[in-house]
């Protein structure tokens, strides 16, 4: 197997986060299109795949308030069919991102997290990973996403593709991750509602904590923490795995998924490392 990425396609990317269950097709296979290529060029890639639940997963977990546990209503009644129809509106996306991948001709597996995932108070603390290692040696793409867990504490919970990138990375050490959103990288506010946010090229111990300082939630509804959450995670991740670097780039921008899995596009975005 040679170089390993694990390339994330943001939910704000892929779907229209503003509007339920609304995915941005047209995007997903330009995404696709971009990845085959990138897996063609004879740099000997081996490809982790994940995408957020965007307006799918997201609006229903928000309608259920499933990101802090099981809770229960006025008539003693509490959300675990709440539980049940997040899993399959985040299925649903998968399902679509699974097939258009695959017409690319992307050898695409998906791997449901919520299957084996167990979390204690909203942290991913075991889930298996060696379905994702068999995959990859047969040639294969994982491709895993945002979901709901079990929780021992709260019940259930609902874990970022980030979660699941973290706890992989954990045992199959990629080189590489690469974060595709709706923006450009990691700003000190949000670039959608302010054209004078500023962007941060790279983040590491000597920012880090400025960093944390500016950032607030994502825009649009995200029950998975927003912005300020995946930059903690993914720092924490290159913190304990020091050969590895974090690149959060815009999906919105012809190419350039193709270029960062290429390694050409280091100047683009922001860097986490």
């Amino acid at each position: 197997m040679g170089e390993l990425v694990f390339l994330k396609l943001g939910g704000s990317v892929i779907t229209d986060k503003n509007r339920e269950a609304t995915a941005r097709e047209d995007v997903i296979r330009r995404a696709g299109q971009e990845i085959s290529r990138a897996l063609k060029a004879g740099l000997d890639l081996s490809l982790v795949l994940g995408h957020g639940s965007g307006s799918f997963g997201h609006f229903v977990a928000n309608r259920y308030g499933l990101r802090d546990g099981i809770r229960e209503g006025p008539q003693g009644e509490d959300n675990w069919r709440g539980y049940a129809e997040t899993a399959a509106a985040a299925a649903r996306l998968n399902r679509l991102v699974t097939d258009i991948c695959l017409a690319e001709g992307l050898p695409i597996l998906t791997l449901q997290p919520s299957a084996s995932a167990i979390c204690r108070s909203g942290e991913l603390i075991s889930m298996e990973t060696r379905p994702a290692a068999e995959a990859l040696s047969h040639g294969l793409i994982p491709l895993v996403y945002g979901d709901v867990a079990f929780d021992e504490v709260w019940g259930c919970t609902i874990i970022s593709t980030e979660q699941i990138f973290a706890c992989l990375a954990c045992e199959l050490r990629p080189k590489r991750i690469i974060l595709a959103s709706i923006v450009e990288g990691v700003y000190d506010s949000d670039p959608l509602q302010n054209p004078q946010a500023r962007l941060f090229r790279e983040i590491g111990p000597g920012n880090i904590a400025q960093v944390e300082q500016t950032l607030s939630g994502s825009h649009g509804v995200d029950v998975t923490g927003g912005m300020l959450t995946k930059v903690r995670e993914m720092y924490a991740l290159v913190r304990s795995q020091s050969s590895l670097s974090v690149h959060l780039i815009s999906g919105q921008r012809e190419g350039l998924i193709e270029e960062a899995l290429l390694g050409r596009a280091f100047d683009e975005g922001t860097l986490i490392r």
